[in-house]
């Protein structure tokens, strides 16, 4: 009686890991863990490790009969030196602030790609990106670039024929800029590595967000690592 009880009792055992899978399957998606969503129903990830790393995931979510699903997923690249709390990053240090960003607007070298409702402004040769912390138009697209804003701290957009194929600029540091924290922080299209700061996927990745993202939607996207003080659940 006792061996049939035991034998019993760890049936039920093994049936409960089994349910539950590998890595905690039956966890919530990762939407539904996260701090804040930015209160619209659609939602992109990126998710690396830990702070020094430069590679991870992008996931892009949807709300689908109330709950958060999976529409689609991309390996990711971020900035050189891994990434940053936000809140105190500062510029030039080629890390990827982490954090809750909403997602102003696309733009691209190319034509947007078919199907694409977001706001998409197409680079032009006289198409820069201010990064100088002594002009009037800090972390902000200039066409074409004032003298306030020097050549030195600006970044000409189409010399980035690869990277800004397609892009959609990240809301760090945007409606209030502070100088020294940042400018020009984007997902685009990956180069030939890791990024100054910026998040990178595949140029089709890239191509298939633009589709598929809906403004009327509010799509935000939250940056983070796997765990620690600045682990994307916490944005």
């Amino acid at each position: 009686m006792r061996r049939s009880l035991v034998t019993a009792a760890a049936l039920i055992a093994l049936a409960g890991s089994l349910g539950a899978g590998p890595g905690g399957a039956d966890r919530p998606p990762l939407p539904d863990r996260l701090a804040d969503t930015g209160g619209g129903s659609q939602l992109i990830t990126a998710e690396a490790p830990d702070t020094g790393s430069t590679t991870g995931t992008v996931t892009w979510w949807e709300r689908r009969g109330g709950r958060w699903a999976q529409a689609g997923s991309a390996p990711a690249r971020f900035g050189a030196n891994g990434l940053a709390e936000g809140a105190t990053r500062e510029q030039g240090t080629s890390t990827t602030p982490t954090g809750l960003y909403d997602l102003p607007y696309a733009f691209g070298i190319e034509d947007a790609p078919a199907g694409t409702t977001y706001p998409y402004r197409k680079v032009k040769d006289d198409s820069w990106w201010c990064q100088d912390n002594d002009s009037r138009a800090y972390n902000r697209w200039v066409e074409p670039r004032p003298a306030h804003c020097r050549a030195a701290e600006a970044e000409h957009l189409v010399s980035y024929g690869t990277q800004y194929a397609r892009a959609l600029v990240i809301g760090f540091n945007y409606d209030r800029p502070v100088r020294g924290r940042g400018a020009g922080i984007f997902l685009h299209v990956n180069g030939r590595g890791a990024t100054a700061g910026c998040v990178s996927v595949p140029a089709d990745a890239m191509a298939e967000i633009l589709a598929w993202a809906d403004p009327a939607r509010e799509p935000h996207i939250a940056v983070g690592t796997s765990s620690g003080p600045t682990a994307i659940t916490r944005y």
